[in-house]
């Protein structure tokens, strides 16, 4: 199925099979495949970073739920329905989010590349993490590996990717995605 390419859409997709994720989780102690994370932290990161950036860029602040370490469900569920919110409001469409990196673009495109992707990356985590269905859009990780072999040396810089991870040669395109942004694709979590 291909993803819809209006930022709404998306986030409502990804974000989506995000949400099935979380509430999928039965341990948020289990470790993640970022390393020193875990399940638990893969949901604060993305409740925690995206609106400060929203904040700084646009000057909107989201409505804040619990703390990932008291509730990630309710954590993850408030703040994704926030997003979305802002994203379905007609008026968002005319608003700009300005970054000294990135400059000043549409806030809906900004909130797409910027933090919609994120979810999207981030669900392989959570997913491998807890052992749930860690299978991604194929098209759309091809799409992404695209636009970031590019700028790799700005990306690596940037800290926020590890070292790339070799993969075989011939792997499909979740693989080779994972791998660029520094994930182990064929990483299992530690026995008990």
């Amino acid at each position: 199925m291909a993803l819809s390419d209006r930022p709404a859409d998306r986030h409502r997709e990804i974000a989506g099979v995000f949400t099935d994720r979380v509430r999928g989780t039965r341990s948020w102690d289990v470790p993640s495949p970022v390393p020193d994370w875990q399940a638990r932290d893969v949901v604060r990161h993305l409740v925690e970073w995206f609106p400060s950036f929203l904040s700084a860029g646009a000057g909107i602040d989201l409505p804040h739920g619990p703390s990932a370490d008291d509730d990630p469900v309710a954590a993850w569920q408030i703040h994704s329905d926030a997003v979305q919110a802002l994203l379905d409001d007609p008026e968002t469409a005319n608003k700009k989010l300005t970054n000294p990196h990135i400059g000043s673009l549409p806030l809906d495109g900004a909130i797409d590349q910027f933090y919609t992707f994120d979810i999207f990356m981030h669900t392989w985590d959570l997913a491998r993490a807890t052992g749930q269905d860690d299978r991604l859009d194929p098209d759309l990780c091809a799409t992404l590996l695209a636009g970031m072999e590019p700028m790799e040396e700005v990306i690596r810089n940037s800290g926020q990717y590890g070292p790339r991870v070799e993969v075989p040669a011939g792997s499909d395109a979740q693989t080779r995605m994972l791998g660029f942004i520094g994930r182990d694709p064929f990483w299992k979590a530690p026995l008990p």
